[in-house]
């Protein structure tokens, strides 16, 4: 079963699209090989026959017939060189001297020359090899053929044909081993991410893809999917944490308002009473609204949808309008509100949701300082970088308590007893991760300063 999984994987097939041409090569390099190699012992082979044919006709040319035959005596016989063939003919064909019994019926080539076979024997049996010769015609009519035995070059065929079978063989069986083993691996990977995410599917959210550290593409692969798990996760939990505060944060105005109005209807018709009742419920509406706004504002951040909306902006003017908007306020309480902002602070970002942030720091800035305290609003350039401040002189956030805040609903003791759904922070870090700025909380000595960093946009063409 696992082995016809192996053979249907899509790098098995590939392996074998691959194997084929590789296949081809071989059998190509083996072509050039052996063509070239034929040729070399052909032309060799060649040289040397035509050589002795000089030296024989040299010979009889000026030591006559019987030198010749002594010479060719001597190199056909015991002590001659192997592999050499050798026939001098009288006019008439007769044979005079040589290891040929007679001349032979042989195959004409291209040049003159010729081609023939002869039985040897070797051992108790007999073999035919193939004879390359060339025929000389001497003065007086006598007739000189001298050739080789082309035995090695056919030894060197067949070793040719046999290496070629065991190349082959051997490249198809290596391409074979390699493609089961890359479709093992591969398959191995895969099966280790299906096997993750059918434990995820079944519930284990927290559950990861392992990563084996080679840094290879299914690392990278695995990384993101990692990645995105744990965006999913965030969001399920922050989804669940959002239910359960809703369940929880809103039963009580609900109630609340429920009561009221109950409350309102037992008693004796009061228009004044009824005027009341209707003032605090639209109150208390209003304060469910504001927190489902809240909501949408920070799932509408955290999703990444407004990313489309997103356009080049001056972060300095966005703070401006929101310094206008909240210096009555801030006036009214007995806050001094001083600002510095510099310009040419562009940024590319969601200008609705970059407004409601800064609203919301200078509204928690206004709502927890005392009455004579200061807060300041900055706007700064700082290399590539542009940072939004918000620096108030209340009670601030312990340290331990300053990643909390970011959450959903949550509310340090000190400031239950003041209006808010805590979520004015929330909404600030999911617009700070939506424009992939950096927000950090410190001591202000006392109070709470806030910082949004952005990164700069590069300035627009003329």
């Amino acid at each position: 079963m696992r082995t016809a999984r192996l053979l249907r994987t899509s790098t098995f097939r590939l392996a074998l699209f691959y194997l084929a041409p590789f296949g081809l090569l071989v059998v190509i390099l083996f072509a050039f090989l052996y063509l070239g190699t034929v040729e070399l012992i052909d032309t060799q082979a060649n040289a040397t026959i035509e050589a002795e044919i000089r030296g024989l006709a040299e010979q009889y040319s000026e030591r006559g017939l019987t030198r010749l035959t002594e010479v060719i005596a001597e190199r056909s016989g015991s002590k001659g060189e192997k592999g050499s063939v050798y026939l001098l003919t009288g006019p008439d064909l007769q044979p005079l001297a040589g290891n040929l019994s007679k001349w032979p019926a042989a195959t004409a080539l291209k040049g003159g020359w010729l081609s023939f076979e002869v039985e040897r024997g070797r051992g108790d049996r007999m073999t035919t090899h193939e004879i390359r010769a060339k025929p000389f015609r001497l003065a007086g009519g006598f007739r000189l053929l001298v050739g080789r035995d082309m035995a090695e070059r056919a030894e060197f065929q067949e070793a040719i044909a046999h290496t070629l079978v065991a190349a082959l063989g051997i490249t198809i069986i290596l391409g074979i081993t390699g493609a089961l083993y890359l479709s093992h691996k591969l398959l191995r990977r895969v099966e280790t991410v299906a096997e993750t995410s059918r434990t995820i599917v079944h519930g284990e959210l927290a559950r990861r893809i392992p990563l084996e550290g080679s840094g290879d593409e299914f690392d990278r692969l695995s990384n993101s999917l990692n990645e995105m798990l744990d965006q999913i996760e965030q969001l399920m939990t922050g989804m669940r944490a959002v239910t359960d505060s809703l369940a929880h944060d809103l039963r009580s105005p609900l109630t609340r308002l429920k009561g009221r109005i109950e409350v309102t209807l037992r008693g004796a018709a009061d228009l004044a009473r009824y005027r009341e009742t209707l003032e605090h419920t639209i109150a208390d509406t209003d304060a469910i609204l504001a927190t489902f706004n809240a909501l949408l504002s920070i799932a509408q951040a955290e999703a990444g949808a407004a990313r489309a909306s997103m356009t080049r902006l001056d972060l300095g003017r966005v703070a401006h309008d929101a310094l206008e908007l909240y210096e009555p306020v801030a006036e009214k309480k007995g806050v001094t509100l001083e600002s510095t902002i510099d310009g040419g602070a562009a940024i590319i970002g969601h200008a609705q949701l970059l407004a409601q942030s800064v609203a919301n720091l200078l509204d928690n800035a206004i709502k927890y300082t005392p009455t004579g305290g200061r807060i300041a609003l900055a706007v700064r350039n700082a290399a590539d970088r542009a940072e939004l401040i918000v620096a108030d002189s209340g009670p601030g956030i312990p340290l331990p308590d300053r990643d909390r805040v970011l959450e959903r609903f949550v509310r340090l003791d000190a400031s239950r007893t003041s209006p808010g759904s805590g979520l004015g922070l929330s909404l600030v870090a999911a617009v700070a991760k939506l424009h992939r700025a950096v927000l950090t909380l410190d001591d202000h000595k006392p109070g709470l300063m806030v910082t949004l960093s952005f990164e700069r946009a590069l300035a627009e063409a003329p």
